[in-house]
């Protein structure tokens, strides 16, 4: 994710900075206009200056950038005669006893994958759509089952009118009369029935398992889960269901392509969105697709996924 300003997904009401490794500065409010660079940070506070417990008396105090000047030259700290340092006096490059070393910053671990606030990370474009193919899949063996016979009866209609356009086109007779001819009432209403019984087969795979368990057979194939920005633990049939109106009932309307192509262009929007991921019916239904049991990192306990593992 390149750096700037995003919705905070822990608070969508609010933005904060993204700079390529993690979230810095403090929020501002969703609706207000963000400065052009990153928010300024306040530096670290000077480290203080704490005497040594075995410093003599009447030692010069030492400041951080060096030790202070005492009035005269036979004060401990000045120069002797021969140009040597003199007692307590702090040669260059050297630490003064007493003198607190500055602390040590470290950078924060650079993150393997975005992640949403509970520190699930997010699927990966790839798995989602190997995860989707699945889906595919499964939902046609089930349309082979239920809906065989009627696409058995379809076939038988349209398949002599194309038959004898074949026929004609290779005789080189002209095919206009036979193309007003095509297709048939009854294969049209045949058409309307398979397309809804195949969306409710979808409606009836997909819908009640994402509500429950934020899985469907690709996805736990895969290892992926379904879950809500907000980081409730389970969707609800509500959102399952306004998640995959925008996906699923466009299938009606393949007929006049419209439909298939919109359905191409939301399983692939994830490729595109930042910082989430989110294919279109996600971003209707406010979800995100995370990792069902990612790994954790080397002495650290694993990451509690909302609505656990299964």
């Amino acid at each position: 994710m390149s750096p700037g300003w995003y919705k905070d997904p822990a608070e969508p009401t609010t933005q904060r900075y993204w700079d390529g490794d993690g979230w810095i500065g403090a929020p501002l409010p969703a609706d207000a206009t963000p400065p052009d660079g990153p928010p300024e940070v306040p530096p670290p506070p000077p480290p203080p200056t704490q005497p040594g417990p075995a410093d003599p008396a009447g030692a010069p105090p030492v400041s951080p950038g060096g030790p202070v000047a005492a009035p005269g030259p036979g004060h401990p700290g000045q120069p002797t005669p021969n140009g040597h340092p003199g007692y307590g006096q702090q040669s260059y490059g050297q630490q003064s006893y007493g003198q607190p070393y500055p602390p040590v910053q470290t950078l924060p671990p650079r993150p393997a994958a975005p992640a949403i606030p509970a520190g699930v990370p997010l699927a990966s474009p790839g798995l989602r759509l190997v995860a989707r193919l699945i889906d595919i899949v499964a939902v046609l063996l089930l349309n082979a089952v239920v809906n065989g016979w009627f696409v058995y009866r379809y076939l038988q209609e349209i398949l002599p009118f194309y038959r004898e356009f074949n026929s004609r086109y290779a005789d080189g007779e002209p095919v206009g009369e036979l193309m007003r001819l095509a297709p048939s009432a009854e294969a049209n209403r045949l058409q309307l029935v398979i397309l809804i019984i195949a969306c409710a087969l979808w409606f009836a795979y997909e819908v009640p398992a994402v509500a429950n368990t934020g899985q469907t057979l690709g996805k736990r194939i895969v290892g992926l889960r379904v879950v809500r920005v907000d980081g409730e633990e389970k969707l609800g049939f509500g959102r399952s269901l306004r998640r995959w109106n925008i996906l699923g009932l466009p299938m009606l309307f393949w007929t006049c392509c419209v439909g298939f192509v919109w359905q191409v262009v939301d399983c692939f929007w994830l490729t595109v969105d930042r910082p989430l991921h989110q294919a279109l019916h996600d971003k209707a239904a406010r979800t995100v697709v995370v990792v069902a049991n990612p790994r954790p990192p080397a002495g650290a306990s694993p990451p509690q996924t909302p609505g656990g593992s299964s």
